[in-house]
């Protein structure tokens, strides 16, 4: 893409792999247009490298175009007429360009070699250990189907096991580097940009040109022609055999029944039968399991909650799915009357909660408080929920905090329901020490401010 921003942890760790004595071998996967061949080339740049993308071909067909690349490297005018059928031959020649600067090969869509044969693993495992392994070499695995390459190269039970120098999993672009992509939009607009696209380089490219959301959404999402427009099933096909299972479930959960018990009952299955699909959504990135924040033994808690965590996925399961009739009859002007019916309240304003968050942290480093907390999220019981909670679990502080996406000015009002809310909470409540923090996309009323001037267990933020 035109613009590489952020991954700056990744390319620092990527050099310091590179500037090892010893071969280093570097696994790099992610969900798809997460941007792992951006980050590839990047790094790359200006460096003896080698790279190459694997297709979904047999394994002779990319052979034969592996021999071809090296050949074409290496200036090999023999290698490129012979017939090779053993990859060994291949990685030896490659070798040939290795000099006092360190050689790097990276293997794109790695795990396609391992789907079209069952034994690449062990074969590849094989050539690091007898050819590559103690020369100046540095091999960079990628790959985009997150299952197959857990089990191609990360898992146990994988030849290539304990081979690895080191791994990257590829996750969204946070929210904190939206005005870089978008300089020209004001946070509003940024909070909506990141609630569709969801921090995927990617989706973000699609969007530049657009003037404001909507028009993004029509152009990029509800027009046919466009690739998200039927992205969630392109993505799922590739990872699970039953995507209308799936799809199911996503759907479910979209629609706000984020238990256990209640996507279940949705969809007429035992609780037990439900199990397979939310693990395998949760490796995929797609699903998060959520407790109240103050549990302590989050894996037993009977509070757990499914939530979509990619912003796109979600968006397209509440706003597209249920409208493709809609949109499949030439009628899409109706699917988007009502994402603009739904689209602040139904969406934005939950996601808006998620940047809170991530701000959250941001204030910690910068020391907003006398104190830093460990542990900040969402609380929740039967009948109260609080946006954010956050605490160090040594100490006796806790901050409570409202995040409100709406058109008018937050007013004290909301801070008294904050605080009655608080109460609810039994976190050390005979000794703790309570602070509370508002957030507001639109500002907060004079009588609020001249409030907070004068208690310092309140924090405004715009």
């Amino acid at each position: 893409m035109e613009k590489f921003i952020d991954r700056e942890q990744e390319i620092q760790f990527l050099n310091d792999e590179y500037n090892r004595r010893d071969s280093s071998l570097v696994i790099l996967y992610g969900r798809r247009r997460v941007g792992k061949t951006e980050l590839s080339t990047a790094f790359m740049k200006g460096k003896n490298a080698f790279y190459f993308l694997v297709t979904e071909e047999s394994e002779l067909q990319n052979r034969n175009a592996f021999k071809e690349a090296v050949a074409e490297f290496c200036d090999n005018d023999l290698l490129k007429n012979a017939k090779v059928d053993k990859w060994e031959v291949l990685f030896k020649t490659l070798l040939d360009k290795i000099t006092d600067e360190k050689l790097i090969l990276v293997i794109d869509e790695f795990q396609y070699l391992g789907k079209s044969n069952l034994a690449f693993p062990s074969i590849f495992q094989k050539i690091w250990d007898t050819i590559l392994k103690d020369k100046n070499i540095m091999v960079i695995l990628c790959g985009s189907l997150i299952s197959m390459m857990e089990s191609q190269t990360l898992n146990y039970t994988s030849p290539l096991y304990g081979r690895r120098t080191g791994q990257i999993k590829l996750k969204q672009i946070p929210f904190s580097y939206y005005q870089e992509f978008f300089p020209q939009k004001n946070r509003k607009e940024l909070i909506e940009y990141y609630a569709v696209t969801g921090g995927v380089p990617k989706y973000i490219e699609l969007f530049y040109d657009s003037e404001d959301i909507y028009l993004a959404i029509d152009k990029n999402i509800l027009s046919k022609q466009s690739f998200l427009y039927d992205e969630p099933n392109f993505l799922l096909q590739r990872e699970v055999t039953e995507v209308g299972s799936y799809f199911s479930v996503i759907k479910a959960i979209a629609a706000g029944n984020q238990k256990l018990s209640k996507i279940a009952g949705i969809l007429e299955l035992k609780q037990t039968g439900l199990t397979k699909y939310l693990k395998t959504l949760i490796d995929l990135d797609i699903l998060e399991r959520k407790v109240p924040i103050t549990e302590e033994n989050p894996e037993k808690s009977k509070r757990g909650l499914y939530k979509i965590k990619d912003n796109f996925i979600l968006f397209w399961f509440k706003f597209v799915y249920p409208n493709l009739s809609f949109i499949e009859s030439g009628n899409k002007e109706l699917a988007m009357k009502k994402i603009k019916a739904s689209l602040i309240d139904g969406h934005i304003s939950y996601v808006y909660e998620d940047i809170c968050i991530e701000k959250m942290w941001k204030l910690n480093v910068e020391e907003k408080w006398n104190f830093t907390f460990d542990r900040v999220g969402r609380w929740w019981n039967n009948d109260t929920e609080i946006d954010i909670v956050a605490f160090d679990n040594d100490g006796v502080d806790i901050i409570f905090g409202e995040c409100k996406y709406w058109e008018g000015k937050v007013g004290v009002n909301v801070l008294h329901v904050l605080e009655q809310k608080s109460k609810s909470v039994e976190w050390k409540k005979e000794t703790r020490k309570e602070h509370f923090i508002l957030f507001a996309i639109n500002g907060f009323t004079e009588e609020l401010m001249e409030l907070a001037k004068t208690r310092g267990d309140v924090v405004l933020c715009e």
